[in-house]
């Protein structure tokens, strides 16, 4: 559960160094102090991530996002449209913000939410903290949109859960990042290009350089154990087939064609398929278009 005396809980364990999964509007998170040093690298030893993937911190908003990113007149823009909200941004770092070097990875920039979810908003407020808060999952699995996909990942070595019940949203946050001469979109997410571009009146730079600036940009992410085969309209014997619209399937992310309903139950479909008795994966087409295009992302990488 997520009462408040399960939210006292987490932040008792927050303020004194210990990793929590708290739910967000995207997926569950594992949330530790970004000012405590051995707190993110438990967060690293824990996932087993990469030390060069940088975390992105959670605040409550945007005054407090302000201690840790310096913000021109775009990035506030941004962050006064879609925050509290699944809107990641990457900023250039203040030079005494309180956070562990590893939260950057040792870069110049930091990436930064303000979520929506009121159990992280409840325990961001109530320990005063600064959360560093990748996917509650194992580095470079099936993201958890649920406290039982945090529980499968990581079984005993995870003491406390908040369970708040499935993620509205499904898919991690999308991702810009805001420069000198523009924005690149590092990461699709719910929070669509075109909407960014419509606000900021220019399309996004390409994004050419090989730099890790957040999560999310490795080839091969968010991955079940098995094979996955995409684009699929029948499936062999030996896999389990999620569906789209009117291609049932095994599963179906939305039957009535809704990409925002898809992308809700697209890590749970994958869970769900992983689980299952078959020995692989097969994914009807996805159009690529809206959230669509954030839920091809991750297919995308799934199957890599």
């Amino acid at each position: 559960m997520a009462d408040s005396a399960a939210i006292a809980d987490a932040v008792e364990r927050l303020l004194v160094g210990d990793v929590v999964a708290i739910p967000t509007e995207t997926v569950y998170g594992l949330a530790a102090d970004a000012s405590n040093a051995e707190a993110v690298a438990q967060i690293y030893r824990t996932k087993g991530r990469p030390d060069f993937n940088p975390l992105i911190v959670h605040v409550p908003d945007h005054a407090a996002a302000e201690r840790l990113a310096q913000f021109d007149d775009r990035a506030s823009m941004l962050a006064f449209r879609f925050w509290p909200g699944p809107l990641t941004l990457v900023l250039p770092l203040q030079p005494d913000a309180p956070v562990a070097k590893a939260v950057t990875a040792g870069l110049p920039t930091i990436a930064l939410r303000c979520p929506a979810h009121p159990v992280m908003q409840a325990v961001l407020r109530q320990s005063g903290l600064f959360l560093a808060a990748p996917s509650a999952n194992r580095s470079g699995g099936i993201s958890p949109t649920r406290a039982e996909h945090v529980a499968r990942s990581f079984g005993d070595a995870m003491p406390l859960v908040l369970d708040a019940g499935p993620c509205a949203a499904g898919l991690e946050s999308t991702i810009v990042a805001v420069r000198e001469n523009g924005w690149q979109l590092l990461r699709p997410g719910p929070v669509t290009a075109d909407e960014i571009a419509h606000l900021l009146g220019e399309p996004p730079l390409p994004v050419t350089e090989a730099k890790f600036e957040a999560p999310g940009q490795l080839a091969s992410h968010y991955a079940p154990s098995k094979p996955v085969r995409l684009n699929v309209t029948e499936a062999v014997s030996d896999e389990w087939h999620i569906g789209y619209g009117g291609i049932a399937g095994d599963d179906n992310l939305s039957t009535e064609g809704d990409l925002a309903e898809a992308a809700a139950h697209l890590f749970d479909a994958l869970h769900k398929a992983d689980a299952s008795a078959k020995k692989a994966i097969a994914i009807t087409s996805i159009p690529d278009e809206g959230i669509g295009v954030a839920i091809n992302d991750r297919l995308r990488r799934a199957a890599a």
